[in-house]
């Protein structure tokens, strides 16, 4: 078997290879994912699906690049924030929305929906790196190393920009920043 025949072969197992990750069946499973990020970033739902189409549309006009990589999840997350830092950057003269300052008691269903509402118009004050940041942690679960890859930045970045997104997010929103109900109120022994 000749070299050229070779090649041939080997690209063909490369390409079945990358037509089992299939563009319908990555939006199929990714894309309450990406919405769910994307709905976070920008804070509205419109604009979130805006936002996820676009990045879905992007991603598919380069799919078979995308397919080939190692990570084909990560690279069309990377599309997303870019796209949404475009927008970000387009769109940041926005009025703030002032909070009422009402707190809901803890069994209210409605209240529960009011203090997320309340924690999304927090998150949009957040400078945009630091929401992508806390974002990608809290919402896509992923690690330092990964949003470092990610965001093209240092794992010790990250891990900055998160500190003070959460430190802004408490000092906006104390209420908020109680110890969670899994969590004990104090240590066990």
């Amino acid at each position: 078997m000749d070299l050229a025949t070779e090649w041939k072969l080997g690209a063909g197992l490369v390409e079945a290879e990358s037509a089992q990750i299939d563009f319908p069946g990555f939006v199929a499973t990714r894309s309450a994912a990406l919405f769910r990020g994307a709905l976070i970033l920008t804070g509205n739902r419109e604009a979130a699906e805006d936002l996820v189409q676009e990045t879905l549309e992007r991603a598919c006009r380069k799919w078979r690049t995308i397919a080939a990589k190692d990570a084909p999840d990560a690279y069309v997350r990377r599309i997303m924030i870019n796209l949404a830092n475009d927008r970000w950057r387009r769109f940041r003269h926005t009025v703030p929305h002032q909070d009422s300052g009402d707190r809901a008691s803890a069994g209210d269903e409605y209240g529960r929906i009011d203090s997320r509402d309340q924690l999304v118009r927090a998150l949009q004050r957040l400078p945009m790196r630091m929401r992508t940041v806390v974002v990608l942690r809290y919402f896509h679960d992923l690690t330092d190393a990964q949003i470092a890859a990610d965001l093209r930045i240092s794992p010790s970045t990250v891990r900055s920009q998160l500190a003070r997104g959460i430190e802004k997010l408490r000092s906006q929103y104390p209420a908020l920043s109680g110890p969670s109900p899994q969590q004990p109120v104090e240590g066990t022994e």
